[in-house]
């Protein structure tokens, strides 16, 4: 099997749209910051899902990597209640 190293988002090189790309990238990582405050915390889904007050099936998906169904506030709240502070930083898009 042939690899392919990335130079920058995944998503863009599977083939997502530069927006569609940009945004998934952001979900993925204010899960992992979920998810990493939920195994810091040696939470189960259920107590992980009391604690955000959200059902347990999305803290499901969210530990699972299925981010793509959330909206980018939904998961900004989410990871402010696990204590993070969610920033947005803008760079120079790369010209195509």
């Amino acid at each position: 099997m042939k690899t392919k190293v990335t130079k920058g988002n995944v998503f863009k090189d599977l083939g997502f749209t530069d927006e569609e790309s940009v945004a998934l990238a952001m979900r993925v990582d204010l899960a992992v910051e979920i998810e990493k405050f939920i195994k810091r915390k040696k939470l189960t889904q259920m107590k992980a899902a009391e604690y955000f007050d959200v059902p347990q099936p999305k803290i499901s998906k969210i530990v699972g990597g299925k981010v793509s169904g959330f909206s980018i506030e939904y998961l900004v709240k989410m990871a402010t209640k696990a204590g993070k502070n969610p920033r947005i930083s803008f760079a120079k898009r790369q010209a195509v």
